[in-house]
């Protein structure tokens, strides 16, 4: 199946039925172009802020197993795939392990994580104390 906003309402409708996690917010979703050199549909991108106590690994093997319940399969670096959710934040913690880097190291790179993530707290800040709304002007102006 491709429908990638069916394919986003029901990520959403799973992660709000998560153990001990709530839905805080969720931005609109927009149309990007993908990221690296494997020719193929642009995506529909979004983010969502939610509240857990699942510990940052529970949580991206729970992101995953959502992934794979819509068949995700993963083949391909940054290739075609009906689904990719990624652990951006998890509060101000810092995590650098063979699964998991969090803050996600592409965040600052890419606006279509960034705009939906000011929609949702333009105020937030990063470890480096840039706002996102920040953080998107100087993309903008380092794209140019």
């Amino acid at each position: 199946m491709h429908d990638p906003e069916y394919q986003l309402r029901e990520a959403v409708i799973a992660l709000k039925s998560l153990p001990h996690t709530q839905l805080i917010a969720q931005s609109t979703w927009i149309w990007s172009k993908p990221v690296g050199d494997v020719i193929q549909a642009d995506f529909l991108n979004g983010v969502v802020a939610i509240q857990t106590s699942l510990q940052p690994l529970e949580l991206l093997d729970a992101l995953q197993a959502i992934e794979h319940q819509q068949g995700r399969v993963r083949t391909v670096h940054w290739g075609p795939r009906t689904l990719d959710l990624d652990l951006l934040l998890y509060g101000q913690e810092s995590i650098n392990n063979s699964r998991l880097i969090v803050p996600h190291p592409h965040i600052k790179d890419r606006l279509f994580v960034l705009e939906p993530l000011a929609e949702i707290d333009p105020d937030l800040c990063l470890a480096d104390q840039k706002t996102i709304s920040q953080l998107i002007e100087k993309l903008k102006q380092d794209l140019k």
